[in-house]
């Protein structure tokens, strides 16, 4: 059962608008799982989800936030791309690829009109993806906004 908080964030991701955008954002990147969350210092709630390998979430369900790369992206603001873990020394060492089973990685901050940090959107691949090239991280960038954009009518 999900407390009022995590209910909450799975009405924001209840939007068709934010669901073509998870869709493009899966098949412009082949990435099998693509996640619109909601994060705070204290958690990570999928908002949205498009999950084509069966990672198993679900809008509501959460993550240990000092578990993902995300929560860095709430401290830092700055875009995270892997295009392979095993190639990424930083990356590498964190938690998050072992324990939750990815090759490439994307997580971009959500930011509302107002200013405000949202979340990420982040998704997953269990293999590795050629991800950080230009076209394809202002792309990215472009998605984010879009869902920045959405939440902020909201």
């Amino acid at each position: 059962m999900l407390d009022d908080f995590a209910a909450g964030v799975a009405r924001d991701g209840d939007d068709d608008g934010i669901r073509r955008i998870l869709d493009e954002v899966a098949a412009s990147t082949g990435m099998g799982f693509v996640a619109l969350a909601r994060v705070t210092d204290t958690r990570w709630i999928a908002c949205q989800v498009v999950d084509q390998i069966d990672f198993g979430m679900s809008p509501g369900e959460e993550l240990r936030v000092s578990t993902t790369i995300c929560n860095d992206i709430r401290e830092h603001g700055n875009v995270v791309v892997i295009d392979d873990v095993a190639g990424n020394p930083k990356w590498l060492s964190h938690p998050a690829p072992s324990l939750y089973g990815f090759k490439s990685y994307v997580s971009l901050p959500i930011v509302l009109a107002d200013g405000s940090f949202y979340g990420t959107l982040c998704a997953i691949d269990p293999l590795p993806r050629k991800l950080a090239r230009p076209d394809v991280v202002s792309a990215l960038k472009n998605f984010a906004d879009r869902l920045g954009a959405i939440l902020s009518k909201g």
